[in-house]
């Protein structure tokens, strides 16, 4: 099959993934194994690509990945070859520890990730244990549901963490692939809210896609709301985002980070942190740390329901570099995604 492998890190403007003749996986007891016709390409893989986030090399990225069931490993039968299969973040946990028991998978000691400790999507084909599968609403082209997978998935837990509450204001700093969708959500659960959008100064066709979505506000991360936040999201790899939000949050609002790792060479922006400014009076941060399989479960059929309209723009397999620099950019409209060559 073929399959784009990062090999070593480094910068992504340098193309490190490299299109090579890897052998079809074989699927273990409890596999399935997917031919892959989609998948989402996300902030995760410049973090891996460009070494913030320790992936296993060689290694083949990708999560957000929507596939056909091609055969079963030995006493797989959750599912039936040709059936519609989405593969997420979450690869497998131990399901023995304190946290899988307390439906905290996400926070095992022994998660792993697809496309970091083991192979992901940017291949024709992939595997997976069948109870880490999901079952892809019709509704949904390939192409469409790939971002449902990650970046629908982990800003549905994201926005479930604000706390927030009908007719309350919700932030959202950056809008990329998770924000189209979360705006989406919110719009649904919560239609007496008020949704504020802050992106990059010269982002104007995110701030279009933004007004197109419902949003009531767009503009600048430093251009100050009307009102006060009563709980944002922050998608971005920066610092600054983080702290502009806190700057503009309500007592005892919360500003959630949906992010795995920041930019280290941003920690000046950090250093303006004034807790009398920023944190006093019961304003809260609180981290996002991958998604739990009823992440996934739960999220989906909502997709389906309001319906979420994924803006998809699509690459071919051997464009995937040129697809993480645009997006490394901020130059990509909604999603981006790789198609899977026949």
């Amino acid at each position: 099959m073929q399959a784009m492998v990062l090999e070593k890190t480094g910068p992504i403007e340098e193309k490190p993934l490299k299109m090579v003749d890897w052998p079809v996986p074989e699927p273990a007891p409890k596999e399935i194994l997917v031919k892959v016709s989609a998948c989402g390409v996300c902030h995760t893989e410049l973090d891996e690509i460009e070494g913030r986030l320790q992936a296993r090399l060689p290694i083949i990225l990708g999560h957000e990945i929507v596939g056909t069931v091609d055969r079963l490993g030995p006493d797989a039968a959750r599912f039936k070859p040709g059936d519609r299969v989405g593969i997420a973040w979450i690869n497998s946990a131990c399901g023995e520890c304190n946290f899988c028991r307390s439906g905290n998978e996400n926070l095992c000691p022994a998660f792993k990730g697809t496309g970091c400790d083991a192979n992901g999507g940017y291949a024709q084909y992939t595997t997976v244990t069948e109870d880490f599968a999901y079952p892809i609403p019709q509704s949904f082209c390939d192409s469409a549901a790939a971002p449902l997978l990650c970046a629908g998935a982990i800003g549905y837990r994201a926005l479930r963490l604000t706390g927030l509450q009908n007719g309350q204001v919700l932030g959202l700093f950056g809008f990329g692939a998770s924000a189209h969708i979360v705006i989406q959500i919110a719009k649904h659960r919560y239609p007496n809210s008020k949704v504020f959008v802050f992106t990059r100064p010269n982002q104007k066709n995110h701030q279009e896609l933004a007004l197109k979505l419902g949003a009531d506000r767009v503009g600048a991360t430093g251009d100050a709301p009307p009102v006060k936040l009563n709980c944002a999201i922050d998608f971005t790899p920066a610092w600054n985002p983080v702290v502009q939000a806190l700057a503009y949050l309500e007592k005892g609002g919360r500003v959630v980070i949906n992010a795995i790792r920041k930019e280290q060479a941003d920690s000046d922006s950090l250093r303006q942190l004034d807790y009398s400014s920023h944190l006093w009076l019961e304003k809260e941060l609180k981290s996002v740390a991958n998604i739990t399989r009823a992440d996934a479960a739960d999220f989906l059929p909502l997709a389906a329901e309001i319906p979420i309209v994924p803006q998809v723009q699509e690459f071919d397999l051997e464009e995937a570099n040129d697809a993480l620099i645009l997006l490394k950019q901020g130059k990509i409209h909604g999603a981006g995604v790789l198609r899977m060559p026949d």
